[in-house]
């Protein structure tokens, strides 16, 4: 018999599941190498941003600059680079500094001063928005020169050797395999329930299955993307903060109750500030890869990225009140996300429709965050 949270835990592969197999019933060549590789990209970028946003969401906090922020500090990386011939490696990390500057100042205005999160971080999406048209004068600005090839173009158009692909996908199974085997091993010195083996082994088949899938057909393109590579990296990290570290702990503790948190001795302010700073990082991170995919900065890049991080997270199971919420949750949102409006922009889906759509995949996501919330209370 499956039980209610099984039927939860199914509840975002078999969504993926359904969104994949209408597009690819509709488009065979959705599941095709050249697609599936700019589907990677994509999803790359909304991924890093929605890890950002979900150590904030992890606090009941909310960040609606993030889409400005990452035109903003991708722009100010690309005029650096090809307006006053900054080697790119410097311009990035300027970029990056400005980032951590910002947000840390906008993280500390609003533990400092208690102003909400909600009215500060829309003065932001305001305000990056104006500063990053001023700083691109609303022209375009391109990242590459014709065949001049830099750091900061290659973020999204350089790939991996297939072998190193197959490799790093291997290493990736292998990782999975012990991370899973560590926390059955783990519940069980506890005396909490696991799930049957046979039930876990065939999903670490089915995981392992759609790497090596995945690996193959980027492979058949020219590999896998560092993009990609990136995303895996940020989501380690976020992985390791949120699970193994006193940090991740105090995210979770402060969205359950910040009130009882302050009371057992956690630094709330400095717990607050830190995830916004960790927001700005994800935001550089996501800046420098959007406008690299763009080709160049203009002014849309960043539009509506806030909003597909929220959702992201959302559909993930990150509760909006902060206190719930996983790492792979938030990357199989993310992926839900991409492949939509990946799917309705290789069916040439009008912009209007693309605007419904999120609004709705939006909305869906808080309704039924609002109604698990409701069912354990």
């Amino acid at each position: 018999m499956i039980t209610r949270p099984s039927l939860q835990k199914l509840a975002l592969p078999l969504a993926l599941l359904a969104v994949g197999g209408f597009f690819a019933w509709q488009e065979p060549a959705y599941f095709g190498s050249r697609n599936l590789t700019q589907l990677i990209v994509e999803f790359s970028m909304t991924g890093t941003l929605a890890l950002g946003m979900f150590m904030i969401l992890l606090t009941g906090q909310i960040d609606l600059s993030v889409g400005s922020g990452v035109g903003l500090i991708g722009g100010v990386a690309a005029v650096l680079v090809f307006q006053h011939d900054w080697p790119a490696p410097a311009a990035l990390l300027a970029a990056f500094a400005a980032a951590l500057v910002l947000w840390t100042a906008m993280g500390t205005l609003i533990v400092r001063q208690r102003i909400p999160s909600f009215i500060i971080t829309l003065g932001g999406l305001l305000i990056f928005k104006g500063l990053f048209w001023l700083v691109i004068q609303n022209s375009t600005i391109p990242v590459a020169r014709g065949d001049r090839d830099n750091l900061y173009s290659l973020l999204t158009t350089y790939y991996v050797p297939p072998a190193v692909g197959l490799a790093l996908g291997a290493v990736l199974i292998a990782g999975l395999g012990l991370m899973l085997g560590r926390a059955r091993s783990h519940r069980r010195a506890h005396g909490l329930p696991v799930s049957k083996s046979v039930w876990a082994a065939g999903r670490f088949v089915l995981v392992a299955g759609v790497v090596l899938f995945a690996i193959v057909r980027l492979n058949a393109f020219r590999g896998v993307p560092l993009s990609l590579l990136i995303l895996g990296g940020t989501a380690a990290v976020v992985y390791f903060l949120t699970q193994h570290t006193p940090f991740g702990r105090y995210l979770y503790a402060i969205g359950g109750n910040e009130e009882a948190a302050a009371l057992s001795g956690i630094a709330v302010s400095r717990v607050l500030i830190g995830a916004y700073v960790l927001m700005g990082v994800a935001v550089a991170l996501t800046g420098f890869m959007t406008t690299a995919y763009s080709g160049a900065s203009t002014t849309t890049v960043g539009d509506l990225m806030e909003l597909d991080a929220i959702a992201a997270c959302v559909i993930g199971g990150t509760a909006l009140r902060g206190g719930r919420g996983s790492v792979g949750g938030v990357l199989l949102g993310a992926l839900i996300m991409t492949a939509l409006l990946n799917g309705m922009t290789l069916l040439a889906v009008s912009p209007e429709i693309k605007f419904i759509a999120r609004g709705v995949v939006l909305t869906l996501a808080v309704w039924m965050d609002v109604s698990f919330g409701r069912a354990r209370n």
